[in-house]
């Protein structure tokens, strides 16, 4: 299928051209039908598979279809985090290149008086967070009476982030018909569901991915360490390598993230540090860095697994394993976006093992093993797991619950004599 197949207006179709998008994405292919014939849409696809343009591309025609001024916003869409807001605005404007409407974002991190001020000018596209546009329309600074289209994107992760109730808060505030479509990574579980009942009306189902499935254009690789030493000889020898262009590197916490890009700097090799502590406009520049070839290596927490476009990352590193299968998913799309390949890396020392049999098991499928020569690890994947199993003596379990009983015992005693 091409995007002209797909009915879209001749501004849209240079538009697209304009970003080299060759051809629509599965995703793409099912949702924007059915987004055109104003039908509500569940739709469900892995990271990096091209949802963002599957809402905005019928959301900007919509607009074209129907294009009468209003001084209220006509369409609606929200996103869990401000780096996905920011991102989905900066698609808006490319793919609206050559329609003219006016579009903006709320969302914290930014002065409020500025996002005011946007607001009182005439508006066909507002993308938000939730709770900030909440917060404004509580004190009457929008009125969303005019919303014909609204569109939630990463919905799984909004209900994770307890952001349920304020999009059905701001749900209220609707008063007409709508249009509405819920995009997310997964379409599991049981309020996921409930939410969708809530916003949509007989929506229109679409999986294009499994739940436990990433993009197909990245190769995924497990690269076993010794200790902390090796593991950062692994690193180095990675990122040093003539494939590796840009690379993102994931830990699971701040300071570790900021302990190991101050190691790679005294490496002489160039990167910055990523995490929630630095305010947005902070975030924005050094995002900015990295996507001119300024930085080699951005050094993250989660906070950059979602919304955080950059279409020249070649390796995605895991540092640290995430403990959770989705978040490995969300870190591992941050490579082979917009139909190009990339590489994802996991540095697995032996107390890794065990978070990343979780991920293997959430992708049903193993991640093969690769060696660097002369960094092999002194373990097998194998034998760590074939070894057998430390198991507690009667004994010593009968020991541990004597103690545990004279402990108990000697504090209602003392609770005794206190009372008294």
């Amino acid at each position: 299928m091409t995007f002209e197949e797909l009915d879209l207006d001749p501004k849209l179709l240079s538009a697209i051209e304009q970003q080299h998008f060759h051809k629509p994405t599965p995703i793409q292919q099912q949702a924007i039908p059915e987004m055109l014939l104003s039908k509500d849409v569940l739709a469900g696809a892995a990271t990096g598979t091209g949802k963002t343009a599957a809402f905005v591309l019928p959301a900007l025609q919509f607009l074209l279809d129907d294009p009468r001024p209003s001084s209220h916003v006509r369409v609606l869409i929200l996103a869990p985090t401000r780096e996905l807001a920011i991102q989905i605005l900066k698609v808006v404007k490319q793919l609206g290149t050559f329609c003219h409407f006016e579009s903006n974002v709320v969302t914290g991190g930014f002065a409020a008086d500025k996002q005011l001020a946007a607001l009182q000018t005439q508006l066909d596209i507002l993308v938000a967070t939730p709770g900030r546009l909440l917060n404004i329309m509580s004190q009457d600074y929008i009125d969303l009476s005019n919303v014909e289209l609204l569109i939630i994107d990463e919905a799984d992760r909004m209900l994770d982030m307890g952001q349920g109730p304020d999009v059905l808060a701001l749900i209220e505030a609707i008063p007409g018909d709508f249009q509405a479509a819920c995009f997310s990574a997964t379409l599991a579980g049981s309020g996921l569901v409930k939410f969708a009942q809530d916003v949509l009306d007989h929506p229109t189902i679409i999986q294009v991915d499994a739940a436990n499935q990433q993009s197909q254009q990245v190769q995924q690789l497990v690269y076993l360490a010794n200790d902390k030493a090796h593991k950062q000889a692994l690193l180095q020898a990675i990122l040093q390598d003539q494939s590796c262009q840009s690379a993102l590197v994931f830990c699971n916490k701040k300071e570790r993230a900021i302990e190991l890009n101050d190691w790679l700097q005294d490496q002489a090799i160039s990167s910055t540090v990523l995490h929630g502590d630095f305010i947005q406009a902070k975030r924005m520049e050094k995002t900015q860095k990295s996507t001119q070839g300024k930085v080699k290596v951005m050094v993250a927490t989660d906070v950059a697994a979602r919304g955080l476009d950059m279409l020249n990352i070649t390796h995605v590193i895991n540092y640290d394993i995430p403990f959770r299968g989705d978040t490995y998913i969300h870190r591992v799309g941050r490579t082979g976006r917009a139909q190009q390949v990339g590489i994802a890396i996991n540095l697995v020392e032996r107390h890794d093992i065990r978070n990343l049999q979780r991920i293997e098991y959430h992708l049903q499928q193993p991640i093969p093993l690769a060696k660097i020569a002369g960094l092999e690890p002194n373990y097998s994947l194998k034998d760590y797991l074939s070894r057998p199993k430390k198991t507690k003596t009667k004994a010593k379990t009968k020991t541990k619950l004597k103690k545990a009983k004279a402990k108990k015992s000697a504090q209602i005693k003392s609770k005794g004599s206190a009372s008294k």
